[in-house]
């Protein structure tokens, strides 16, 4: 052992240390394993490492991003261009995309959408972890983002006042986020969209194929000022536990298009191995009132009589027709 150093935090997986005192030596190498203790049990091994930063040759402070987005998913290769290429268009800066263990070639697709957006993908293999994924980047990216949207690949940042713009730009964000100093979380309502007809994935993408949806939001997504997250990083998907001296407020400048309710066999996959859900399986009879789950749908994965009409109480194609005038039909999908 080289060095011990006390649990600072220890939240939802996440265990947060002091850096070891100076000089911690490892035969030569840079990185330090890190071994995590608790009283009374075995030592815990790890995959994490330590590396003391190095002194910047240069004076110069990098500039911050003013926002990124962080997401987990695997399999979401279908999506990912539309939800990138569209976000980056309204002023999203950089992508931090957590691998939890995706097999559809996830790595070339974003190494082709790295030759024009900042994207990177952080492997995060683990089950039921989504928590801890979102404190890795808020606590990693602190020094390089401001702002950090929370927000899945199935979900689309969208003010109603952008409907008339004949072309997006990368200030369309900055009414949401030009707030008070005191001011560490933004809210987003959160609307639901119904599969509107579809039986299977739409050719056109997901905002472009799914028009209708549920009446009132669900839930709701945020905006988080990374400076303000609390030490513990303690969050619940949706959003972070904040320092005593930062609130959250409300946003009335955008929402969150949610296209949950999919063609029956996408939704089906995608709830089956739901990675934010409170159960790792669907078909576990428990949290049956969980807002991841269906109304109505409890656990059965046999695809309900008339799926494909279900949750469609207003019909809503103002971001359908907009991405299609910004972008022309079909933009996520490989020419």
């Amino acid at each position: 052992m080289l060095a011990t150093t006390p649990a600072i935090t220890s939240v939802q997986q996440v265990t947060r240390c002091p850096s070891p005192p100076t000089p911690v030596k490892s035969g030569g190498s840079t990185k330090v394993l890190v071994t995590l203790g608790v009283t009374g049990e075995d030592p815990m091994p790890s995959l994490a490492t330590f590396r003391r930063q190095q002194a910047e040759s240069s004076s110069v402070t990098p500039q911050k991003s003013s926002i990124c987005a962080c997401t987990m998913g695997r399999n979401i290769s279908k999506f990912l261009r539309e939800w990138a290429l569209y976000h980056s268009a309204i002023g999203v800066d950089q992508f931090f995309i957590y691998d939890n263990g995706s097999e559809d070639n996830l790595a070339g697709l974003v190494a082709q959408l790295s030759s024009g957006l900042n994207i990177t993908t952080v492997p995060w293999p683990w089950t039921k972890v989504q928590e801890a994924g979102l404190s890795h980047c808020a606590a990693t990216q602190q020094a390089s983002c401001q702002w950090m949207a929370v927000i899945d690949v199935d979900e689309f940042i969208f003010s109603t006042s952008w409907a008339g713009l004949e072309k997006p730009s990368k200030s369309l964000l900055e009414p949401v986020i030009s707030v008070d100093d005191s001011v560490g979380q933004i809210y987003l309502a959160c609307y639901d969209f119904a599969p509107s007809g579809q039986t299977a994935h739409p050719p056109e993408g997901v905002c472009q194929g799914y028009t209708c949806r549920l009446k009132s939001p669900q839930r709701h997504k945020s905006l988080v000022r990374l400076d303000a997250v609390e030490p513990s990083l303690m969050n619940v998907v949706h959003h972070f536990k904040l320092k005593p001296t930062f609130k959250s407020i409300w946003t009335a400048f955008a929402r969150v298009n949610h296209y949950k309710y999919q063609a029956w066999s996408e939704f089906k996959v995608k709830f089956k191995r739901r990675v934010s859900a409170y159960v790792a399986d669907w078909k576990d009879p428990i949290n049956l009132d969980s807002k991841d789950r269906a109304p109505g749908l409890a656990v059965d994965d046999t695809e309900p009589k008339g799926w494909a009409q279900r949750y469609c109480e207003v019909k809503d194609n103002i971001l359908q027709l907009l991405t299609a005038r910004w972008f022309g039909v079909g933009f996520g999908n490989p020419h």
